[in-house]
């Protein structure tokens, strides 16, 4: 009489009729299964390493404006500073601000939007102002080539334009 039981409810279900108060007993799921259907959260390693990319992005900014304000009033770029720090910061900010543009602009393409947020909105903010400060060194890109007519080489070379050597 249950196998009937079993049979006839299982055949209401399977050709769509709902059946009152009764629930059919879960399958067991597979551990995949399990670890699909729990929410993702971030490690802490890559919470970490988040916040640090957030902090140097962030960083960067102050350091390109004013090495964008020292090329649209001079002509050059930053001085290379005691032992070269000056100079390495500045090219670290360049680089730190084109990559977080290039790696918002693939994840655009590819998931259609762009950075998360990141802890605090840290990581978005920076997103955000690498943007703005690329618009601004594409600006002054523009008036470097309008006033002066030549980019400074990155590495003062001897004899260059930009260059105090000798």
């Amino acid at each position: 009489m249950l196998l009937l039981t079993i049979l006839a409810l299982s055949l209401a279900e399977s050709s769509g009729f709902a059946v009152a108060g009764y629930k059919r007993p879960l399958a067991p799921r597979s551990p995949t299964a399990i670890a699909r259907s729990r929410p993702i959260s971030a490690s802490a390693a890559q919470q970490q390493a988040t916040l640090a990319a957030s902090a140097l992005g962030l960083a960067s900014q102050p350091i390109m404006w004013w090495s964008l304000y020292t090329l649209k009033t001079t002509g050059c770029g930053l001085p290379a500073g005691p032992f070269g720090l000056i100079g390495a910061a500045e090219g670290i900010s360049y680089l730190v601000v084109i990559g977080f543009v290039a790696s918002s602009i693939l994840s655009k393409v590819t998931s259609g939007s762009g950075l998360p947020a990141g802890p605090g909105g840290l990581l978005g903010a920076a997103e955000g102002l690498s943007f703005l400060t690329a618009a601004g060194g594409l600006a002054v890109l523009g008036f470097q080539l309008a006033d002066y007519g030549y980019l400074p080489e990155a590495v003062p070379v001897e004899g260059g334009v930009c260059s105090n050597i000798g």
